[in-house]
């Protein structure tokens, strides 16, 4: 009786045993195939680090060759910070244009990867859908945009403007993203990939630091207000 007690209890647990062993294995994949990815990612940015500079400054150089002065006498209000977005969202897809490939490459890769952990699938879902729309866009036509809002007095945005920023500002991201949660599944070579990764989003993170300066000077070179 105590035998047959004992094996219907194990024969009982037998689903539950599988099932958290399907998750392990789940995460684990998840997990190595989610910091393969991120790494991939974070690596191209830093090989481009120099070409994305060059992307960045090279708003400066076309508002001054086309359009310097363009917002002469414009006013300092909610429309002028719609406009310093737009020169923001500028700067950051023209440095971003040699990373595109590797984007595309990170979103095909992330698609649908799930963890028992809802906060880690929910915080990679969103990371990669706030970087798909963001590349999605196009660099704005500065120049064009600010012309328009002078045109009208400075009284009246463009719908390019509006149109951008609505996009532009709420899934304005950086390159690359190790979600909080994720360090319980990793295995030793995981934990290696996401130092490394680690490294080359800091590096990146101190250049976006340092585009702060130019963005001021197309503000400058425009005379527009924050």
């Amino acid at each position: 009786m105590l035998r047959r007690w004992v094996l219907a209890s194990l024969v009982a647990c037998l689903p539950v045993l599988a099932g958290a062993g399907q998750a392990w294995g789940s995460d684990a994949s998840s997990t190595a195939s989610y910091l393969r990815a991120n790494h991939a990612l974070v690596a191209a940015g830093h090989a481009h680090l120099g070409a994305s500079i060059a992307g960045y400054k090279g708003v400066l150089s076309k508002v001054r060759s086309q359009c310097p002065h363009a917002g002469e006498g414009s006013p300092q209000n909610p429309m002028s910070t719609e406009l310093s977005n737009e020169v923001i969202g500028a700067m950051v897809l023209s440095a971003g244009k040699p990373d595109r490939p590797a984007i595309a490459t990170y979103l095909r890769a992330v698609k649908g990867l799930r963890w028992s952990s809802g906060a880690v699938t929910r915080a990679v879902a969103s990371y990669a859908s706030m970087l798909g729309k963001l590349y999605a866009l196009q660099v704005p036509d500065l120049c064009g945009d600010v012309r328009a809002w002078a045109a009208t007095g400075y009284k009246t945005l463009p719908a390019s403007t509006l149109s951008f920023d609505k996009v532009f500002y709420p899934n304005w991201v950086a390159l690359g993203l190790i979600p909080p949660g994720i360090a319980r599944f990793e295995s030793a070579q995981d934990r290696s990939l996401a130092k490394s990764a680690a490294r080359f989003e800091y590096q990146l993170t101190n250049v976006e630091a340092e585009a702060v300066e130019t963005w001021g000077d197309v503000m400058d070179a425009l005379e527009l207000w924050p």
